[in-house]
């Protein structure tokens, strides 16, 4: 019995312990979203100014846009949302607001995905890159070839 009770107890502390230790990695990684999402929202701040110094107008903000896209005869719509919406000279552009040293780069895929998707999505004559941390703005323009018959 006695043998018993002291297993129980044994592994009440333990879940005891697994329970803690779970809490504090929760709580650690909300402290990190939440720096996150600081540093995000004071990126976006910083960048309309940095925009206007590019010669870009805000035409609008945080912009939802549903792209269809068609696998066979299925067609699947992807929700899409830019940070801005601005204009230079007539031409219509997306800007996105990047924070930290890799996600500005071109070299790192996703952020090179995204704005490809976007110049396309929104049919916009490119993407202003926003480097919040650098202080600049950088223009991405695609060159999307067009296949033609017999290439």
């Amino acid at each position: 019995m006695r043998d018993a009770l002291l297993v129980a107890a044994t592994i009440g502390a333990m879940l005891i312990v697994l329970a803690i230790v779970r809490a504090l990695a929760a709580r650690g990684r909300s402290r990190v979203a939440r720096r996150r999402a600081r540093v995000a929202l004071a990126g976006e701040a910083s960048a309309e100014r940095l925009l206007a110094r590019a010669g870009f107008t805000v035409v609008d903000r945080q912009v939802a846009h549903t792209w269809e896209v068609a696998i066979d005869d299925d067609v699947h719509e992807a929700a899409l949302r830019c940070d801005f919406v601005v204009d230079r000279d007539g031409e219509r552009w997306v800007a996105e607001v990047k924070t930290g040293d890799l996600a500005p780069s071109l070299a790192t895929a996703a952020t090179r995905r995204q704005l490809l998707e976007y110049q396309v999505a929104y049919a916009a004559a490119g993407v202003a890159l926003v480097d919040a941390t650098a202080g600049v703005v950088h223009e991405v323009r695609f060159r999307i070839p067009r296949l033609e018959p017999g290439d």
